[in-house]
């Protein structure tokens, strides 16, 4: 890496910042200048809050991360270390690669780092720092803290996985994550499904074990609540400091509302107020600020109750809106031509709300890698009775799409040069609408049986949810109510977003998968089962060809492809409201898991030729309050010169709260 080059923007995107497997890129505050100053001030609270709960981040991805993590920037930042040495550089791509993924396990693969330096150098590194810098347990050595810390490092026998799916295996007992300590899979699930028969039926359930830590201490199972004053209890501190200073420059009432349920669910750790925080939020829609602060998403369980913790902050794109509100105002339409069984479909559709946003701060689970979409909450209950808001996160797509283009990707894996010009005009447009569907409502579509326990598909349901949400999105992308609403320019775009799916799920996404192993991440999976299903039912509508020694996608139908969507969108439906988990593992293990090992080294050969990464992250703007003569807030600014390293760095030192 330049360093002199370190911050420079090239096309107000990209960045020079690249290593291992990463691109970093930036998103710009488009029209953050013209809101009000109670909002910038807003946004800048809300942004203080995300920020703060980065090391709870960290040590739920893993029980070892924030020591090894504040051990190795002792290393990096002691003037005293060489760094013009191979082991220097080594380690500071190790470290840099432990910053993007919250610790030591790969953000998407979920596999541990193999560290490219030897455990003697980093020993006699740390032997040469000053020890009262270093993340040593009282009474502890230099020696013994390496003695604890290496093998977590340096063993990919011990702790390998942060999150195992493996069919068959004690999915607590060989993933890394930090949810769990000293209980095997079987008393986890047996101790929540005995919450679940105590609580009885109820048809406004809590989340069971979203916010606690699952501990068996001398024979006793119980949670450890995650909260003030219980576990992460001086981070979350910080971070209701925050939504207090927040809430008294809240939009309206219902927004002050909002953030001070939020606070009060912090401060007791109670899943009933969360609902209360949830329902409130859900209908919140006249301030233009909007976030997202808690434990949210549970895709780095792998028994997929736990949230992982995530922020962001937003604020609508008012032009880009008008096509998200288009969809949600139609969403009655799509639910009921939906075609999936009747009982499975949602009678009346509630409180669904889309807007694009643009993301003004991002952190925990959503930095520096970051969903493209966001559809809340994840209760169904909550779905059904109150609605949901979706958000299309428009600074974030329009980054990617800028740094994709001319990269020479789609010209290596697209058939030919009709499919490639049909991508070129119309695949961003096609993606963007793609991802308002399936936020919107994929994700808000459908309904369970009574009685159907929301959990009922276990390590499937993540997997199974995604699929659902794509299939639902996907089919519509080609219905003629998308062009009559403006949405679509003709009848011919959607076949550039059902190419580019289908060459995805069966061949492209293999880049991020290492030679040897199987599809782990959820979304992956998904896209995984939906492209090799349409191929193995479709017969010749979905193909695999060999041209000039080169493998391709090749669709035949596209309409015939649309009927293996909708298909595919009834049965997975189906077991989704029925809670069919046989059926949901038949359909995972068949098709979303499995890579053909000839088409992977193919895949990846062509691939590296074009010198690309495969994984993209965001360095995230500073927001610099501007003071008048009182000391009081005057303005905000938004500066974009921090490089990748200063942010971590000033990170691990400004919003250090667990260690």
């Amino acid at each position: 890496m330049n360093h002199s080059e370190e911050g420079k923007l090239t096309f107000g995107y990209r960045t020079n910042e690249r290593f291992a497997d990463i691109q970093l890129l930036r998103y710009r505050l488009d029209g953050f200048e013209q809101l009000s100053l109670l909002q910038k001030k807003l946004v800048y609270y809300l942004s203080k809050a995300t920020l703060y709960g980065r090391d709870i981040t960290f040590d739920q991805f893993g029980k070892y991360n924030l020591r090894i993590r504040k051990m190795l920037e002792v290393v990096y930042t002691d003037l005293t270390i060489p760094r013009d040495t191979e082991d220097f550089r080594a380690l500071e791509v190790y470290l840099k690669r432990v910053w993007f993924s919250n610790g030591i396990y790969h953000h998407y693969g979920s596999e541990k780092f193999v560290p490219a330096f030897s455990a003697d150098y980093l020993r006699s590194v740390l032997r040469q720092v000053e020890a009262t810098k270093l993340p040593l347990r009282s009474g502890e050595t230099v020696d013994e803290m390496c003695d604890e810390l290496f093998p977590i490092i340096f063993d990919q026998t011990i702790l390998p996985k942060r999150v195992n799916k493996a069919d068959g295996a004690d999915l607590i007992q060989t993933s890394a994550c930090h949810f769990y300590d000293g209980v095997t899979q079987q008393e986890a699930e047996d101790f929540y499904a005995n919450q679940k028969k105590q609580e009885g039926q109820t048809s406004t359930p809590v989340s069971y074990g979203l916010n606690t830590t699952l501990v068996k201490r001398d024979g006793v199972i119980e949670e450890e609540t995650w909260k003030v004053g219980g576990r992460y209890g001086n981070a979350i501190s910080y971070i209701v400091y925050w939504l207090e200073k927040a809430a008294a420059v809240a939009e309206n009432e219902q927004q002050q509302r909002v953030i001070s349920l939020l606070i009060k669910y912090y401060q007791t750790g109670d899943l009933l107020v969360f609902n209360d925080y949830c329902i409130e939020w859900v209908s919140e829609h006249e301030g233009r600020i909007d976030f997202v602060n808690g434990f949210i998403e549970v895709y780095g369980d792998p028994l997929g109750l736990k949230g992982s913790w995530e922020g962001i902050v937003e604020y609508k794109d008012m032009e880009a809106t008008k096509r998200t509100q288009t969809i949600s105002q139609n969403a009655q339409w799509f639910e009921d031509h939906s075609p999936v069984d009747p009982r499975f479909r949602k009678p009346q559709v509630k409180g669904v709300t889309a807007n694009a946003i643009c993301a003004a701060m991002l952190g925990g689970d959503e930095y520096p890698s970051t969903a493209i979409g966001i559809n809340l909450p994840n209760a169904d209950w909550i779905r059904a009775a109150h609605g949901s808001k979706s958000i299309t996160i428009s600074n974030i797509t329009d980054a990617y799409n800028k740094a994709a283009h001319g990269n020479g990707f789609k010209e290596e894996f697209v058939i030919d040069q009709k499919t490639l010009a049909l991508i070129e005009q119309y695949g961003d447009r096609c993606d963007d609408l793609h991802t308002d569907l399936h936020e919107c409502l994929g994700h808000g579509s459908g309904q369970l049986l009574p009685g159907t326990d929301p959990d009922a598909l276990k390590a499937y349901g993540n997997t199974i949810e995604e699929a659902r949400a794509d299939l639902f999105g996907l089919y519509y992308m080609a219905d003629e109510k998308l062009v009559e609403l403006g949405l679509m320019p003709n009848l011919e775009a959607y076949k550039s977003h059902y190419y580019s799916y289908l060459m995805n799920g069966l061949m492209t996404q293999l880049i991020r998968i290492t030679p040897g192993h199987q599809i782990e991440e959820a979304h992956m999976r998904n896209r995984a089962l939906i492209a090799h299903w349409c191929y193995e039912q479709g017969g010749e509508v979905v193909q695999l060809v060999e041209h000039k020694g080169k493998t391709y996608v090749h669709i035949t139908d596209y309409m015939a492809l649309r009927q293996l969507f909708a298909r595919l969108l009834a049965e997975i439906q189906r077991i989704k409201s029925e809670g069919d988990y046989e059926a949901a593992r038949q359909l995972v293990e068949r098709y979303a898991v499995k890579v053909d090992a000839h088409l992977h080294a193919e895949v990846l050969e062509r691939y590296q030729k074009l010198d690309l990464a495969p994984y993209k992250g965001f360095i995230n703007p500073m927001l610099v309050p501007v003071l008048d003569e009182q000391g009081n807030i005057a303005d905000i600014q938004v500066n974009y010169s921090e490089s990748y390293v200063e942010q971590m760095l000033r990170y691990s030192s400004e919003y250090a709260t667990l260690i």
